[in-house]
């Protein structure tokens, strides 16, 4: 093999090549696997053959480093001469999301209640059920406790189906006044349709102090629906039947779609349900140590997926979690 002629055709091939793939099929003509120089080098039997042949591959090797750096010099020269970019134009403006409906009428509720001097308390939302039925008065066998109607984990342990447990813990540990709302995810066995949903969000209240009555539940809450669905909102109660509160009764908003007139949103009566409230059931304090004689309050829980339905006039709440963007944006 004429070791000189083959080195002299390879650097001639490398000086050539034009381009990275022009070069790299020319490497691989003079250098690769099965290049003659390589199966030279595998068949030499001598010391002398052997080392003309190593210097040769890589003084060819040392060529082919060289001229793909200079490839990459003139590529870069090519794309600052011709890729012009000019930076003092502006960019593409990215969109800004906000917050979410249901995110924006909980920091609404959370600035009505701190207006009024209440606390603003995060719950757990997996209790036991103690915290999440024995202390807020459940009796056994209640269809709440049903492994059914809730969430359970292991044993005692479940998934909170309100945001009241919180306010057992905070009565464990300080004596009155408390005033505090909580507000959260909770979780209960329902079959998703336009009204339910397994995962929802509450806010529930808790004022407890010596001389509270129903006069001051129904001020508390009218001010309350005021301030979320206009101030010629009007309130009326109906009793109901709650476990842990005594007398138990439910609000009803005057409709803001019709003024009171009758409307498909509240079934043509002009009012619309809320939630439910009432006075503390004295067996809560039993729990907690409070004296049922000196101390007296009320509490109230609303949805925060209702409250954003009859607000906006949405027909199915599903649509909140849906994470379609044509309607969130709206909000």
């Amino acid at each position: 093999m004429d070791v000189q002629a083959l080195e002299r055709e390879a650097q001639s091939a490398f000086a050539g090549a034009s381009t990275p793939a022009e070069l790299d099929e020319a490497r691989v003509r003079y250098l690769g696997r099965k290049s003659p120089l390589k199966q030279a080098l595998r068949e030499v039997r001598d010391r002398e053959s052997g080392m003309s042949l190593n210097a040769a591959r890589e003084r060819l090797e040392t060529a082919v480093t060289a001229r793909e750096e200079e490839l990459g010099r003139a590529e870069l020269d090519r794309a600052l001469a011709e890729d012009v970019v000019d930076v003092t134009l502006p960019g593409e403006a990215q969109r800004r999301g906000h917050l979410h409906l249901i995110t924006q009428i909980r920091r609404e509720i959370e600035d009505v209640f701190l207006g009024l001097g209440y606390e603003v308390v995060d719950g757990r939302e997996v209790e036991t059920t103690r915290y999440n039925f024995d202390a807020l008065n459940f009796p056994e066998g209640h269809p709440a406790r049903s492994r059914l109607a809730s969430l359970y984990l292991n044993g005692d342990v479940l998934l909170r189906t309100e945001t009241s447990p919180a306010q057992i813990r905070v009565m464990e540990s300080r004596e009155p006044p408390v005033y505090m709302v909580s507000l959260g995810r909770v979780y209960r066995r329902d079959t998703p349709d336009a009204t339910h949903n397994p995962i929802f969000h509450q806010v529930e209240g808790l004022a407890v102090d010596e001389g509270i009555t129903l006069a001051d539940l129904k001020g508390t809450l009218l001010y309350a629906m005021r301030a979320l669905f206009g101030e010629e909102r009007e309130i009326r109660f109906r009793t109901h039947y709650f476990p842990f509160t005594e007398p138990s009764i439910e609000p009803d908003v005057s409709c803001f779609l019709c003024d009171g007139g009758g409307c498909r949103v509240c079934r043509f009566s002009g009012w619309i349900e809320m939630g439910g409230s009432g006075m503390v059931h004295p067996a809560l304090y039993e729990h907690v140590g409070y004296d049922p004689e000196r101390y007296s309050g009320f509490a109230f829980g609303l949805g925060l997926e209702r409250i954003a339905l009859l607000r906006h006039g949405l027909p199915d709440l599903r649509q909140l979690w849906d994470n379609d963007l044509r309607l969130l944006s709206q909000f």
